[in-house]
């Protein structure tokens, strides 16, 4: 699979419509409001494009650089901010209303590691058959668990009946 990286596709030489362009030189200084021509004679004598970085200004500002190197730096940027970015996933742990301590604990630890890796948690509290007698016991197991994360956690979503199950989903608390 080729990872193809968008690049903000900018018009260049003569590829810039305006009569006039506002023009910034190679060094970042302003040159000021020029006809095309001249702005397009200037960078062919520097061996550099004529780039229209902002189009929809009157008259567009258009810059002189070497378009290559600019749009590789531009995705070369791109690609760091998404080695950087992390998707925050929702995962789903799994409770029965009569959990023994040591499961409990086992699952408990489970929920933690989620939300440490910056994870969503769903916890979704299962009822079979007759056990939907014990849903007040189900709700204390779920703010039991809520009471236990807090300092990892905020709940997105308190505990909701539905069906024969109950949902909780569990944040993770913003990094400071």
């Amino acid at each position: 699979m080729v990872n193809h990286i968008t690049v903000k596709k900018l018009r260049v030489n003569k590829a810039i419509k305006a009569r006039e362009v506002r023009l910034i030189d190679a060094q970042g200084n302003q040159v000021g409001v020029i006809p095309f021509k001249e702005a397009l004679d200037k960078a062919v004598l520097g061996g550099l494009d004529l780039v229209e970085v902002n189009p929809n200004s009157e008259p567009p500002v258009c810059k002189l650089l070497d378009y290559g190197k600019y749009r590789y730096e531009q995705s070369k940027k791109e690609r760091e901010s998404k080695i950087n970015r992390k998707t925050m996933e929702l995962r789903e742990v799994k409770f029965r209303p009569k959990i023994d301590t040591h499961d409990y604990d086992v699952k408990k630890k489970m929920v933690v590691r989620l939300l440490s890796e910056g994870d969503k948690v769903k916890v979704t509290l299962m009822f079979r058959g007759r056990e939907i007698v014990y849903k007040k016991q189900g709700l204390d197991l779920l703010k039991q668990l809520a009471e236990e994360t807090q300092e990892l956690c905020i709940v997105e979503r308190p505990p909701k009946a539905e069906g024969k199950n109950i949902i909780m989903i569990l944040a993770p608390k913003p990094q400071q």
